[in-house]
This record gives structure tokens, sequence and C-alpha cells, in this order.
């Protein structure tokens, strides 16, 4: 019984992961029509508003008045980051204007939640050393394959999106347990769909007729990407240890690359494709590293982030 859970569990995470990996695709298409500012207010609108619904049915009750300001307070913060790191990506996107590149270089968040543990006195095993080099590696040959001079201003976003990422994931780790976690998300969403909507009528110019003409793209970002894909994150993760889990959702990089080359008919050439499996080595390394050298006090389970 408890095989079959697992089996069912895992085939839900996986499930997830092409939810998000495909994500990427619409995410490229939406830029025709509006802001990344404006994308990104009412995505995360649409989030916010879809968990309304998981929170009557799995969270009910208040946590008491403490864990209550404690939700609201940790949410403004986890927003705020999570604003930069979503803003970043979605500008990085828009400047690549690549599904496939976009999705492997913000995978590098996970390389980089242990390095940056490192100042929270985490010492990451060798075999996070090697995935960090790898992907570094393949970093190269998917973003350089004619040197250093073809880096562009996209990729140079999506990585310093996928160090805020990082960031955010720790954050998560620090208040995991002080808060009741969907609606932590959902505040999160909130103040980073406010954020980001305010950021649009400064720097952009939303317009209802653009809203209109994306809605396909938004509608997908917004209650799939981010309302159903972070249910099933919740459903699936009850019997899947994190370890597994972070191996599976490590795969959306792979997803994004294969959809992004079916949809939108990326050739990423045989660069591309040795950097991106490069860089998928590296995480899977980085991930199951703890396992394997012993190692603990990491975070290895993405959250609320990925849902991006």
């Amino acid at each position: 019984m408890r095989n079959k859970k697992e089996t069912g569990s895992t085939l839900l995470l996986l499930f997830t992961s092409l939810l998000w990996g495909f994500a990427f695709v619409p995410q490229v298409k939406v830029m025709a029509h509006m802001g990344s500012f404006t994308f990104g207010g009412a995505r995360f609108a649409m989030g916010a508003l879809s968990l309304l619904p998981v929170i009557f049915f799995l969270e009910r009750r208040s946590g008491g008045r403490k864990q209550t300001r404690q939700t609201l307070l940790y949410g403004v913060a986890g927003g705020s980051v999570l604003f930069a790191a979503s803003s970043l990506q979605q500008f990085g996107i828009q400047f690549t204007n690549s599904a496939g590149k976009s999705g492997f270089i913000t995978g590098l968040y996970i390389i980089l939640v242990p390095i940056f543990g490192i100042f929270l006195k985490h010492t990451p095993p060798w075999l996070t050393w090697l995935g960090a080099l790898s992907a570094c590696a393949g970093l190269y040959f998917l973003c350089a394959p004619n040197g250093f001079g073809s880096v562009g201003l996209g990729d140079v976003l999506l990585l310093v999106g996928a160090g805020c990422w990082a960031v955010h994931i720790h954050l998560v780790d620090h208040l995991a347990n002080r808060v009741q976690p969907i609606r932590f998300s959902a505040m999160q969403f909130s103040v980073c769909a406010a954020l980001s909507t305010a950021a649009a009528f400064l720097f952009e110019d939303p317009q209802l007729s653009g809203i209109r003409a994306g809605i396909l793209p938004l509608l997908y970002g917004g209650f799939v990407s981010v309302g159903i894909a972070f249910t099933l994150q919740i459903v699936g993760q009850r019997h899947v240890e994190p370890a597994r889990a972070a191996i599976i959702f490590s795969l959306e990089s792979l997803f994004a690359a294969l959809c992004g080359a079916l949809f939108l008919r990326e050739a990423m050439g045989w660069k591309g494709w040795l950097g991106g499996g490069l860089m998928l080595l590296g995480i899977v390394l980085a991930q199951v590293a703890p396992r394997v050298c012993g190692a603990t006090g990491q975070k290895t389970l993405p959250a609320a982030e990925e849902l991006a």
C-alpha cells in the first residue's frame, strides 16, 4: 500500500515539474502583449486567489493570533524577495526570448542553495562542489557557445534571479515552522502581486487590451503553474522524501528546454544541449550529495518559489 502511495506521489511531482517547465513557454509568448511587471501582477494575483479554496480545505483553522501575525509579517518579507526573483526572471526571459535557456539558468538556484548555506554555517559536501563545477561548465556552453562575448543581458538577469530564488528558499526554510504554509504562500503571492502592479503603473503602460490578448498565458501562469501545481506539490510531498522530491523538481529545467524546442521550435545546437545536460547533472549531484556524503542541515526541497 505504501509503495502505491509513493508511486502515485512520484507521478504527481513529476507532473508538477512538467507544469512548471512548460510555464516558460507562455512566459515567452506573453511578452508580445504586456510588460513584465504587468504580467507578474496579474499572474500572482490569480495565484493568490487560487489558493483561497486550498486554505479553506487544508488550513481552515487559524494557528492563533501570534502565528497569524507572524504569517502576515513573514509573508511580506517572502513576497518582497519573490517579487525581485520573479521580475528578474521575467525580464531575463524577455531579453533571451528562449524558454529552454531560461529554464536551465533558472535551475541553477538548486546549486546556489547549498553554496549560500555557507554563510549560514552549513558546509556543503564535496559532491555539491562537483555539481557546482558541472553546472558552471554547462552554463558556459549554454550561454556562451561562441565565447563570453555572446553572453547577453538576459542571461545575467536570469542568473541573478536564480540567486534570489536561492535566498527565498533559505528564507522559507527559516520560517517553515513558524507560519501556516499555505496562508504564508497566499500572503507572499499577494505582496508580490501588489509590488508588481505598482511597478507596472510606474514603469509600464498597462492596458486592458493587452491583458485580454494575453489571457491564455496569464491563466496558465496564474492558475496552473501557481495554483494547481502548488496544490499538487503539497499532496505529492506527503509520501515522497525531500531528497527524491528535489531531484524530480530539478527536471523542470529539462522540461522547459524540451517544451521550448517542441512548441517554440527553439534550436539550441549541440553545445546548448551539452550545456543543458551538464547543468542538469550538476543539479542532480547537488541534490543527492547530502545522502551520499552524509551531510545534514541543508534545505533540499524547493517550496513556493518554484512556482514562478
